[in-house]
């Protein structure tokens, strides 16, 4: 390894480990080493490589699918998820608690945000599984694991920004998200269904209900689902219909939840503001973060950084699998000191390379990066999910990473699973292009 190689990763400790915001030192990165070692004008670049990763058409879509989000946040309709479920789901094995993971897969065909997923959706069942007499980690545990899906299951805010960083389709990642989303889902289901069968007291107490009136209560609540089938439709339905790119469909459900907010009397001028002040926030800290993250790749091909790096991992001699095997270590030591969208757009313009090198495709790559992020969401002692179950539950860190331990290792398992079948990530898009 070159001192152009070395000397970044020492700016980038000692940025982060001073506090500075993430955006600023990845900034910072590229402007202190192309200063150190080459002679080129760094402030034409900065402001070439910030327009170019600002301009991007694709990135329409961010502001209104975060804006769709804090809008549903504040909404009413959510409050009617678990009771929609509840006799859904209550005779299988596990009862109550599938209703952390179906909940948060609904919640994250709409969503894109796995913090706004695993608060919206554990507001709602906490209380109601706590007051039932369920295990009080297995209640934490599957909330933690099922919040994430909202990064996976689409549409996905990460998914927007990795295809921008990437050149990557967006409705392709989206579609490549869908499958392994809900497989990941079923995992969790079978896992608790097994712990279930296992341990029987981790499930509280559920009132028997006569046959019929089970199917009346089934029917009966399915209308309070109907506005995620709405926004579902919204989405997903205008663009693999072809009636909207992302950004279209984005205003559109914006549109929609803005409707529904109004139906049920959940829209109010306080509300409106709320979700624009979040929104602004959100999108600021993201524009900072990619606006930096595209001078940085631009910083990195004048350093050499990515050549040297693929040149240093081709003379390990490592096989498609090892090579998957050394970034899941390495993806796992980063996500337990960065959060996730850093992680991202730190890394991509270096591993990209090696991976599609290897045999992957820059599709796979995102849904294996996105699942990496996911398990950085529940990994300590930064996970962003975990401090959003403390708020929830009020429960120590030290317990609520304890019970998202076996989640952990589900997804983890799950990884390593579409690395040895990488088609699992691809169907779904070659239907799409087929139709």
């Amino acid at each position: 390894m070159t001192a152009s190689v070395l000397v970044p990763f020492a700016i980038l400790l000692a940025l982060l480990g001073s506090g500075v915001w993430v955006g600023l030192g990845l900034s910072g990165i590229g402007i202190l080493s192309l200063e150190i070692f080459r002679n080129v004008p760094v402030e034409k670049l900065l402001a070439q490589s910030i327009w170019n990763g600002l301009s991007s058409p694709e990135l329409l879509a961010l502001p209104l699918f975060i804006l769709m989000a804090e809008l549903l946040f504040r909404t009413k309709f959510i409050d009617g998820v678990f009771s929609a479920l509840d006799p859904w789901l209550r005779n299988l094995p596990g009862g109550l608690l599938h209703t952390n993971i179906f909940g948060c897969a609904l919640f994250a065909l709409i969503s894109g945000s796995s913090a706004a997923t695993t608060s919206s959706i554990g507001r709602i069942t906490v209380p109601e599984l706590r007051a039932r007499g369920y295990e009080e980690r297995l209640v934490v545990g599957t909330l933690a694991g099922a919040g994430t899906l909202g990064f996976l299951i689409p549409p996905s805010i990460i998914m927007i920004v990795y295809g921008v960083l990437s050149q990557t389709s967006v409705l392709q990642l989206f579609a490549a998200g869908i499958l392994p989303g809900l497989l990941l889902a079923l995992c969790f289901v079978g896992y608790v269904i097994i712990r279930a069968k296992l341990t029987p007291s981790v499930v509280g107490a559920v009132e028997p209900i006569e046959r019929r009136a089970l199917w009346a209560l089934r029917l009966s609540g399915l209308p309070r689902l109907l506005p995620f089938l709405v926004l579902i439709l919204a989405v997903l339905g205008s663009m693999y219909g072809g009636i909207a790119s992302p950004t279209e469909a984005a205003a559109f459900a914006v549109f929609a939840t803005v409707v529904i907010m109004a139906f049920e009397k959940s829209l109010s001028v306080r509300t409106l503001r709320d979700a624009a002040i979040g929104t602004s926030r959100t999108v600021s800290m993201l524009g900072l973060i990619i606006a930096s993250a595209s001078f940085l790749t631009m910083a990195m091909g004048f350093l050499g950084m990515p050549r040297a790096v693929s040149d240093f991992v081709n003379g390990l001699d490592l096989s498609p699998l090892m090579l998957i095997g050394l970034l899941i270590v390495v993806y796992i030591v980063l996500g337990s000191f960065l959060e996730g969208m850093s992680i991202i757009v730190m890394t991509i313009p270096i591993v990209l390379p090696l991976v599609t090198a290897a045999g992957y495709d820059s599709l796979w790559f995102g849904i294996f990066l996105i699942l990496m992020v996911e398990l950085a969401q529940i990994s300590p002692p930064v996970g962003m999910n975990l401090f959003v179950l403390q708020g929830l539950t009020r429960k120590p860190l030290g317990e609520i990473v304890r019970a998202a331990l076996p989640f952990f290792i589900i997804m983890l398992l799950f990884v390593l699973t579409i690395a040895v079948f990488p088609g699992i990530v691809s169907v779904i898009p070659d239907l799409v292009k087929a139709g």
